[in-house]
This record gives C-alpha cells, structure tokens and sequence, in this order.
C-alpha cells in the first residue's frame, strides 16, 4: 500500500487535541447552510411572485439570475476582502448584507426591486465561499481538507433543501412577503454568533492546545509560522496558470447544471408534468438531496484516495472526471423517460454523481492557490457563476423560441460531458507561488 508522505511527517505534541476545528467548520457550515436557505427559496416562490406581480416569464428570468451576476462579479474582490481584513470581519459584514437582501425581496413592489435585491444579495454572499475555503485552508490539515470542504458544500444542500421543502408550505399559510422577512432573521444572528466565536488562525484562538495545533500543521508546518501579515497577490503567476482556467472550465459546466435545478427546476415540472408548487418543491428538495449525499460522499471519497495514494491528480482531476462523466449519461438517459417519479430519481442521482465531484475542485484552490487561496477560489466561482448568471435567461429564452421545456435536458447533458473532459486535464500540481 502506497502511504502518504504528509501523514508520516506530522509533528508530534502531548495531550489530546482539542476539538475547536471542527467548531469552526460548523460554524462556517451553518453560514452556507443560511445563505443557501435565503438564496433558493426565490426559486420555488417564482412561480407566486410572478402572478403576484404581474411578471413575465422573461422577466422573472432576469429576476432570478440577477443574484448571480453581482455573486460572479464580486467573487474576487470580496475573497480579496477576506484575504486583507480577515474571514472574521468579512463574514460577519456578508452575512448582514444577504440578511438584510432577502427583507428587500419581501418588501419589493415590483420588478425593478427585485432585480436589486436580488444583486445585493449576490454581492453580500460572493464572498462567503472564498473566506471559508480560505478559513479550511488554515484550520484544517492536509488530509482532512477535502471532507472539510465536502461538510461545507452539505450545508449549502442543507439550506437548499430547507428552503424547497419550506417555502412553499410558508407560502400556502401566510403571505410570501412574510417568508422573505422570516428567512432573513437566522443571518442575523448567526453574524452576532461568529463574531464572538471565530477567530481567523488557530494561533490566534486560546481554546487550541499544542496537540490541535500540530495536527493542523500536519505536513505543512511552514504554512501556519509565516507572519499572519496577507503576502501580496501575484496576479501574473495566477492568471497564467492553466490548471486553474482547466478548473475554471468544470466550475462553468457544474455551475450550470447546478443552477437549472435551483432556479426553473420547480417550474419546470410544474409546466411538463402537472405539479403543484408545493410538491415540486419537495420534488427539487430530492434532487438537492442527491447533492447533499454526494458532498458528503465526495470529501470522504477524495480524501481516502489521497491517504491511499498521495495522488493529487487521482484524488481531484480522477474523481471530477469520472462523476461528471457519469452524471451526464444519468441526465440524458431521464430525458427518455416518462414517469414524472423515475425521472427525477435519475436527476436525483445524476446529481449526486455531479456533487461527488465538488469536495475535489474545492480542495484544489486550496492546492493550487497556497497562500492566496481566496483569489483563486474567487476566480474559479466567479466563472462558474457568471455562466449560473446566464443559465435563467438562456433557459427561458429556449422555451420562448421551441415552447419545449424538456430540450435543456439534453444540453445539460452536453455541458456536464464537457465538465468531465476539463476535468481530466487539470493537474493540482501546478501550486502558484510567490
């Protein structure tokens, strides 16, 4: 068996480790849990906000990619944010600013609002990504970074689902603007919470004893002994590394896959198949759960193969080739099949297959992007949600011009093809260094 340098080299220090890392992951968890809670459920309202306000399908389209626009734009000027005044403060002010977005959503009278809730809800959660990965990168060692970022990605499904399940049951027993109100309260306090807990290097926190401290040094000792002081972003060195536009390009098809089932997918169904809001809430919420399952699955599965190994490109461009690949043949084997039910399990678990590939490409900022983690992961979902931005549109622009809704299944089953090959030719190796 083939065993992992960094583990045999980790520094040894007496006494149990304390346990404040994995305080840190939850709370970082629970924040992705909550902006996804806030974010997704337009998606399942869209249908009721529409009617209510008179909308047309084409404006509800640019309604619910307007969020995506500002969270693609600001990717890498919030996780600079971070990067410069620290994942504390940064947190703390993103979380504020979607909190009070989602209030803006519930009190706007008509498109024009919308769309700018929509964008300050974009720009206040464009960060949050890239300071947690940041934070990961920190707090976690080497051989646990990958489940770490698998924990994170299952709070956002978390959220995800929450909102697919509950939104529409809040819709049906009070007023939809009420939802919005009641959605932006746990973003509050959350910030109130992180603020007097996190702390943004285990050094820094008195809570973490030596034995904690070696562990999450574990392989890298350097990394955490530098000066807490952000080392200057060498732009040149980042923008002409080609693993990174590689990874870029499976981000793009992931975030478009993605974002058909958190934005038309509900109604979707509703228009093809004849089902009520609420139900193909819970119908989304089983696809979500699909993607839940396979973070979860994907960071255990990336890190077994790194411990195994000590293969980044098995471990990362192996395990995103693969899922997507099949992923893709999952999306277009639903597109022949009838049953409302069958499909959706075939979505559900084409889904699945595309989050097992998610740990693996967060992981690999932080392989790739060493100290400038933020800007790295900043660019790689900055292009995967500037394609999220477009998919709304592109799909109701399709439907205006075939009157077809189930033809974006076989696109999608295209772009997750095209994720795969990306995939296959990403090499984490090519660490970006000063």
């Amino acid at each position: 068996m083939i065993t992992n340098p960094y583990l045999a080299s980790a520094p040894e220090s007496s006494g149990r480790p304390t346990r404040v890392r994995h305080q840190v992951l939850g709370l970082l968890t629970l924040a992705a849990a909550i902006a996804y809670l806030a974010r997704n459920s337009v998606s399942v309202a869209e249908s009721t906000i529409r009617e209510d306000l008179s909308l047309t399908i084409r404006q509800s389209g640019w309604f619910m990619a307007a969020f995506f626009w500002s969270y693609a734009a600001l990717q890498v000027p919030c996780g600079s944010l971070a990067h410069r005044r620290g994942t504390r403060f940064a947190m703390v002010a993103f979380a504020c600013g979607w909190s009070v977005a989602a209030v803006c959503i519930g009190v706007a009278p008509g498109l024009w609002m919308l769309i700018v809730a929509q964008l300050l809800m974009g720009a206040a959660q464009a960060g949050i990504f890239p300071a947690s990965c940041h934070s990961i990168s920190h707090w976690m060692p080497q051989a646990r970074r990958a489940l770490a970022c698998g924990t994170l990605a299952v709070g956002m499904q978390v959220g995800a689902i929450v909102a697919s399940m509950a939104t529409g049951p809040l819709i049906d027993f009070v007023y939809w603007r009420w939802v919005f109100a009641l959605f932006a309260v746990p973003g509050f306090l959350w910030a109130a919470a992180f603020s007097l807990r996190f702390r943004d290097r285990p050094a820094e926190d008195s809570k973490v004893n030596g034995a904690e401290l070696a562990m999450i040094r574990s392989g890298r000792p350097s990394e955490d002994t530098r000066s807490t002081a952000p080392a200057p972003t060498p732009w040149r060195l980042i923008i002409c590394n080609s693993a990174l536009w590689l990874l870029c390009g499976q981000q793009i098809c992931r975030a478009s896959g993605y974002m058909f089932f958190a934005s038309w997918f509900p109604t979707f169904l509703q228009e093809t198949r004849g089902v009520s809001v609420t139900d193909s809430g819970y119908l989304q919420a089983l696809v979500f759960a699909g993607t839940l399952t396979g973070s979860l699955s994907g960071g255990l599965l990336t890190d077994w193969i790194w411990q195994r190994t000590g293969s980044l490109r098995l471990s990362r461009s192996g395990v995103g080739a693969t899922f997507l690949c099949g992923c893709s043949a999952l999306i277009l084997a639903a597109w022949f099949v009838e049953s409302t039910f069958l499909a959706v399990i075939l979505l559900s678990a084409g889904s699945l297959l595309a989050a097992l590939a998610g740990p693996c490409a967060l992981s690999a900022t932080i392989d790739i992007g060493g100290d400038h983690v933020p800007q790295v992961y900043g660019i790689m979902n900055m292009c995967g949600n500037f394609a999220a931005a477009a998919c709304p549109i592109l799909i109701a622009e399709i439907f205006q011009w075939t009157s077809n809704w189930t033809v974006v299944l076989l696109l999608f089953a295209a772009t997750y093809l095209v994720g795969a090959i990306c995939w296959a030719m990403v090499d984490c190796q090519q660490r970006i260094s000063d």
